[in-house]
């Protein structure tokens, strides 16, 4: 008797009966509907009409992939499966470190390496999808930072970008703000992380300044040699002062002399014979005659 098919139960449809009546499972049937499934619940998940926008996110919805203008704060959202999504856009404050290359107002290779710190503005994240994209680093940020910083390189001598590191700094600050802050991109902290120069420009520092430092110590001797001179100076001047002093002190007391040699007499007398032995008269210094 045939094997009615459409009288078996759906279960037993997914088996059946070979030349021998042993019964095998039929691989591709169970396949084909385990793959319909999976992609069931693919378009499911992807099309689930209910999702959250993270911390620090914002989250702009397209309808048909065109920018409705809606923007979602942080939380959940409801959307229209097949019809609307949500593209998620990072507000956090973000930083971006890179090289560029410019010339300084005396013509000379000037390499610096900069650090960016930015965040966007979370009413502009709309109007930043729909002008620039979720690239807006490589499109207008990376382009933006290379054209301030050659702008504002090229007005300033190589030395003065180093003796004048803040005021080049502020003046790359002032051109990023008026070039993104139409864009909806908010310039948080901006830094020159290192200014690097050519060779021959390095070698040529490190001659002045080793000019500089042997003119100043040559000048540092100078000064010592004159002051010592000075010194020597002020102590002959003295030493001259006290013998003139000292001078007119005899002048005036002559016994000073004969006081001082009294002062000097171990006691001996002279062993000399004959003749007036010369000494100090007592009789001076107690005031007798």
């Amino acid at each position: 008797m045939p094997h009615n098919e459409s009288n078996t139960p759906k279960f037993w449809r997914y088996f059946s009966r070979d030349e021998y009546g042993n019964i095998r499972l039929r691989i591709g049937k169970i396949v084909l509907h385990a793959v319909i499934a999976l992609i069931l619940v693919v378009v499911l998940v992807i099309q689930f009409p209910m999702g959250t926008v993270g911390a620090g996110e914002r989250g702009v919805l397209l309808r048909f992939n065109a920018v409705t203008g809606k923007i979602y704060d942080e939380g959940l959202y409801f959307r229209i499966p097949f019809i609307e999504r949500i593209v998620k856009v990072d507000v956090k404050v973000q930083k971006e470190q890179t090289n560029a290359d410019a010339a300084s107002k005396d013509l000379q290779t000037v390499t610096s390496t900069i650090a960016l710190n930015f965040h966007i503005q979370p009413t502009e994240v709309a109007k930043l999808y729909q002008e620039v994209g979720i690239e807006y680093k490589e499109r207008i940020i990376s382009p933006v930072i290379q054209e301030a910083v050659k702008a504002s390189t090229a007005k300033f001598t190589a030395e003065e970008l180093v003796t004048k590191r803040e005021v080049v700094r502020e003046d790359i600050k002032v051109i990023l703000r008026e070039k993104l802050g139409d864009k909806g991109i908010v310039i948080d902290e901006f830094n020159i992380v290192n200014f690097d120069f050519s060779k021959a420009f390095n070698d040529a520092i490190e001659k002045k300044v080793t000019a500089e430092q042997d003119a100043l110590a040559a000048k540092n001797k100078l000064e010592q040699i004159k002051f010592e001179a000075q010194q020597k100076i002020e102590e002959a001047k003295g030493k001259a002062e006290a013998i003139k002093i000292e001078a007119l002190a005899l002048q005036k007391n002559p016994q000073v002399l004969e006081l001082r040699a009294l002062e000097k007499w171990n006691g001996v007398l002279p062993q000399v014979t004959g003749g007036a032995i010369p000494f100090v008269s007592v009789e001076k210094l107690d005031g007798t005659k």
